[in-house]
């Protein structure tokens, strides 16, 4: 019940009390103390009905602060992180080119980039993972084969890594195959960021990538509550609402609850 519904009852007791002492002025002087001492307390018990919503709202409210405070941090450390590794990347190119290297010196900077890149990956939310570690892989073979060319590859690592901090930073609906219950299913995801990523199934169900220890997990949503709030940010990306106060269940890619 909220605090509209409970002001109106208090109100309506009110106004029985009034009435009652009107039409029992009349009466004996016991059932008329019978009825104030019934209606003072209804009076008493709606007032701290009242106050008990008005706390419980304040806690909620300070609830969903903390909450946002936890996401605005994650999204931080997660837009440090792909910057470190373009800093890094920067770094070593600018080293190379001023020792004046090119070719097979050039290629174990390259590598040691690729490496961080695609550790980044694996560790992170479950989004296309498989598609963005094989265009690595495939980026790694090239070098290592020399079939691209060390200036070449470079650029191309450095458009990943650019395409890779845009991945931080968009939400949106895409389409993609996950593990759940021990079956590949063909899902819509959607992402926040690289902090979480929910998923919809075409019977209805919806979910969340979870993370425990290393190994992420698809996990169906059991509450009703939060499979409403799950649907309602699918609805919301549908229709290109990408900004906004979105209250989500908690699958931060820490593994937070």
């Amino acid at each position: 019940m909220n605090a509209n519904s409970l002001r109106m009852r208090l109100v309506v007791a009110c106004v029985s009390l009034s009435l009652a002492v009107a039409a029992q002025a009349a009466d004996s002087p016991g059932a008329l103390a019978e009825s104030l001492i019934k209606l003072r307390a209804e009076v008493e018990q709606l007032n701290n009905d009242v106050e008990l919503t008005r706390q419980e709202a304040r806690t909620q409210a300070a609830a969903l602060a903390a909450q946002r405070a936890e996401l605005q941090a994650a999204v931080g450390r997660s837009e440090l992180n792909v910057r470190k590794l373009r800093e890094d990347l920067a770094k070593r190119q600018a080293e190379a080119g001023n020792a004046g290297v090119a070719g097979e010196t050039l290629k174990p900077v390259l590598l040691a980039a690729l490496d961080g890149l695609r550790q980044y990956i694996a560790a992170g939310i479950p989004f296309k993972q498989t598609e963005r570690l094989a265009e690595l892989d495939e980026l790694k073979r090239q070098i290592e084969a020399g079939t691209l060319a060390p200036p070449r590859a470079a650029n191309r690592l450095w458009a990943f890594a650019e395409d890779e901090f845009r991945i931080t930073r968009e939400n949106g609906i895409y389409s993609q195959t996950i593990a759940l219950d021990g079956k590949d299913v063909l899902a819509d995801v959607a992402k926040v960021g690289s902090m979480m990523l929910f998923f919809k199934l075409s019977d209805g169900r919806v979910g969340a990538a979870r993370k425990s220890g290393d190994t992420w997990r698809f996990e169906v949503t059991t509450d009703p509550a939060d499979s409403k709030r799950v649907l309602a940010y699918f609805d919301a990306l549908g229709k290109q609402i990408r900004q906004g106060w979105f209250e989500l269940p908690n699958a931060l890619a820490g593994g937070a609850r």
